[in-house]
């Protein structure tokens, strides 16, 4: 996605893309005229906009265009990002990729509300047909579908997809420059531009230099359909640069394929004015610059983060009492954290952590994965599933301690079945407590395997013993305790 780092905040409008003080049409599904959505007018916040260099020159450099042709690439390419960013929400919430998936690919109208909002509030920037960094189309966005969700709850769903945009009018209003053109349109002519060969039969450069780096023509031309606005990225300004980056940070040559297919926006932000100052600054704070290849091969979103959302993480994080050191290895090695709201994840899932007895800074280091989850959605059921089977609060408390990854586990999946081998064995509810690792070890190929094992050789070990050894070592275990049971 783009920019990182920005000048002075400019005071933009309401999250809605209206100004301040003006009522608002109403946010329902039946949309009624006569009221206002109170909930949206609460948003408001300052907007860090980056120096994101324009789009425009290379669109022009690449051929002969129209004001009005550039302008509706890069909304196109506006599209697409506001898709990825309602996908991300859905997903903090609590939804699996897959729907979330789903639901953004049939909710066209609300997708193209969350366009037109960007027009409203960035109208000049339209204007001059320059691109939106990711930062700024997040950061806009973010907090007006936490308001709508706040104001909707369960219902956010089924308003989504049966969304009516209000800012009809409004968009009508815009400049005839502006207007967007379908979604499949703008996706069908990049493709088709990476598509076509040139007057003299060869393959556009883009093509070209990424057929050499290792992608298939396929493989590129679902880049584009995800993100249109890359097939206009000049190869030498954009591309290059970032590749001849990785390989420097240690990144395979067979990896960056990956990368680039996994955030193609990482072409598009500025080498010097963001990359390597938000690099140097994660550096500054404990990211281990030796580990920046597995980072970015594993999850290629990370420096597209501006720094306002970097910094408030990590003063989170600081806050929650994890130091300094100990914040770098939490990026380092879990750098998906950075994805997560502060507010919607991390903050309320420290707090519920806390109300269960565990320790939340703790945790935090051991399991980053379990923050990323909804409380209501993913955390209670975990807890209420063992309350249910007459564990307390307290002994959650020590198992989540002990095995931090446990609210991470599928209930129907990997909780229930081996909680039932479990009462099979008959062992004391309190070795579960004492070894809540049993439920991070496979059913099928160890734990039955072992137990019975162990119970054919007439003798009885505890979980720990039966189930964290090597082979050889469990082997030894079970003769010294045959051993044993003999000479008495």
């Amino acid at each position: 996605m783009a920019c990182l780092e920005a000048p002075p905040p400019l005071d933009l409008r309401t999250a809605t893309g209206q100004p301040r003080g003006r009522k608002l049409q109403p946010w329902r599904l039946s949309l009624p005229s006569s009221s206002s959505c109170k909930t949206c007018t609460l948003v408001s916040r300052q907007l860090q906009i980056c120096n994101a260099q324009s789009y425009a020159d290379e669109l022009w450099l690449a051929a002969p265009q129209s004001p009005a042709s550039v302008r509706s690439r890069l909304l196109a390419a506006e599209r697409e990002e506001a898709k990825a960013v309602l996908s991300l929400f859905l997903r903090q919430k609590g939804l699996r990729s897959t729907l979330a998936a789903r639901i953004v690919n049939k909710s066209d109208g609300f997708i193209e509300h969350l366009v037109s909002k960007l027009q409203i509030a960035y109208r000049s920037r339209y204007a001059e047909g320059r691109e939106l960094s990711t930062p700024e189309i997040r950061d806009a966005l973010l907090p007006y579908l936490e308001a709508l969700s706040r104001e909707h709850g369960d219902r956010l769903v089924e308003v989504v997809e049966n969304f009516a945009d209000p800012f009809s009018m409004e968009r009508e209003g815009l400049s005839s420059s502006m207007v967007l053109t379908p979604t499949s349109s703008n996706k069908q002519k990049a493709v088709a531009r990476i598509s076509t060969p040139t007057s003299g039969g060869a393959l556009p450069e883009l093509v070209v230099y990424l057929l050499d780096l290792g992608m298939d023509h396929e493989e590129i031309k679902n880049i584009v359909r995800k993100f249109p606005a890359f097939a206009y990225y000049n190869v030498d300004r954009k591309i290059k640069p970032l590749v001849e980056l990785l390989l420097d940070l240690g990144v395979p040559r067979s990896s960056i394929p990956g990368i680039i297919r996994k955030r193609p926006q990482l072409c598009g932000i500025s080498m010097s004015d963001n990359l390597k100052p938000m690099m140097a600054y994660l550096e500054n704070i404990g990211v281990n610059k030796a580990q920046w290849s597995k980072v970015l091969t594993r999850f290629p979103a990370f420096l597209t983060y501006s720094r306002n959302k970097v910094e408030t993480t990590v003063s989170f994080l600081t806050e929650l009492g994890v130091s300094k050191k100990n914040i770098g290895k939490i990026l380092t090695r879990c750098p998906h954290i950075m994805s997560y709201s502060v507010d919607d994840n991390l903050r309320p899932t420290a707090e519920y952590f806390r109300s269960i007895g565990a320790d939340a800074a703790s945790l935090i280091q051991k399991s980053p994965q379990a923050f990323g989850l909804n409380v209501e959605a993913k955390l209670k059921p975990i807890t209420e599933f063992f309350l249910a089977r007459e564990f307390s609060i307290e002994e959650i408390g020590i198992m989540v301690n002990r095995f931090g990854i446990i609210h991470t586990l599928s209930l129907e999946e990997n909780l229930l079945p081996k909680y039932e081998f479990f009462l099979t064995m008959e062992y004391p509810r309190s070795e579960l407590v004492k070894f809540p690792q049993y439920f991070g070890y496979s059913l099928e190929q160890r734990i039955k395997p072992r137990y019975a094992r162990m119970t054919g050789s007439g003798v009885r070990l505890i979980l720990n013993q039966m189930l964290s050894v090597s082979d050889a070592r469990f082997e030894e275990i079970l003769e010294k305790k045959r051993t044993g049971v003999k000479r008495r």
